[in-house]
């Protein structure tokens, strides 16, 4: 039995007892498209689900899976399509199961699982939403890597953001994150644009009160900035309109999305158009791969250095 997970090298291979799938090289594909990799599954196995609606478009059921077996861990990263109406029943019966060890959230659900954890990180309680779970005692403790791994991807890219100015384009729990993590790590001024005025006012409101004077409301015009961050799902799909006026954009100017699949959105085709650099959204994926293993085995982040805070509260204290 073939599975879409860890590499044919992989440690967790060695986990004792376990049937060993046949091996493939990481770059092999089924007839669905999906990478087929051999992985080692036994009666240890641990679980770490990832839910979504829709969920075809995740890859940290391959990624995560390998880097967790690179890691020694004998474990399995599932994609679980579910449904927002059979969220809180779904999450309900998962705590309870012994081997499962966490959870992944994708959209629609970040908002959702924030409200059925009983605790979460401080910057998880900012934005309202959690993107891991892991299970402890009392119930599940959620944090939000979107930020992190935003700006991990960033980095990679050779884009420090620090001094530098920000249009962030989507006001919702993953955009939530990517902005406060960009003015964590020093961005010289931020604009906040999305179509919800009510979100995107309410957002630079809790963010002027860390930052005083930082935030302001954008606008489609993405003129001036250094960086253009697009955190929507506009781009998915091919009749979606692009969530800024890409005409206006110049070479010197990054421009950075939040969209896996495709891999290179509309916005990150047009900007390389026009000669910017640029971030997909697998870059975002990539540079908070590490934090979510860490997470999800319970080697508690300290962020030390660049990044927010992770202080540990309970979702209902709000700011």
């Amino acid at each position: 039995m073939t599975y879409s997970a860890v590499g044919k090298d992989s440690p967790a291979r060695a986990a004792s007892g376990a049937q060993v799938a046949a091996p493939f090289d990481a770059g092999e594909a089924s007839g669905n498209g999906a990478a087929t990799i051999g992985i080692a599954l036994s009666g240890d196995t641990r679980l770490f689900p990832v839910i979504g609606d829709p969920i075809g478009q995740v890859r940290s059921p391959v990624a995560l899976t390998r880097l967790l077996a690179a890691r020694g861990e004998n474990a399995l990263v599932a994609p679980l399509h579910v449904a927002p109406r059979d969220l809180r029943a779904v999450l309900a019966g998962l705590e309870p199961i012994g081997n499962v060890g966490g959870v992944l959230v994708t959209v629609p659900h970040k908002t959702s699982a924030f409200d059925c954890c009983a605790r979460v990180s401080d910057r998880a309680r900012f934005v309202g939403s959690v993107n891991v779970m892991r299970k402890e005692y009392g119930g599940w403790y959620g944090d939000n890597a979107d930020g992190w791994g935003y700006a991990e991807g960033l980095v990679a890219e050779g884009f420090d953001v620090a001094g530098r100015s920000a249009l962030v384009v989507g006001c919702g729990g993953a955009g939530s994150a990517v902005a406060l993590e960009l003015l964590e790590r020093g961005a010289s001024s931020l604009a906040l644009h999305d179509v919800d005025a009510r979100r995107r006012d309410d957002l630079a409101r809790r963010l002027e009160m860390r930052f005083p004077g930082m935030v302001r409301v954008g606008s489609p015009d993405p003129g001036g900035f250094d960086l253009v961050a697009n955190v929507t799902p506009m781009g998915m799909k091919a009749r979606d309109p692009l969530p800024v006026e890409v005409d206006k954009l110049r070479p010197e100017q990054f421009v950075a999305c939040a969209i896996t699949r495709p891999e290179a959105s509309a916005t990150i085709v047009e900007a390389r158009r026009r000669g910017c650099r640029t971030m997909t959204g697998m870059g975002m994926f990539d540079g908070q791969a590490e934090f979510l293993a860490d997470f999800l085995l319970s080697a508690e982040r300290g962020a030390a250095g660049n990044g927010s805070r992770i202080e540990e509260t309970s979702p209902s204290k709000q700011d």
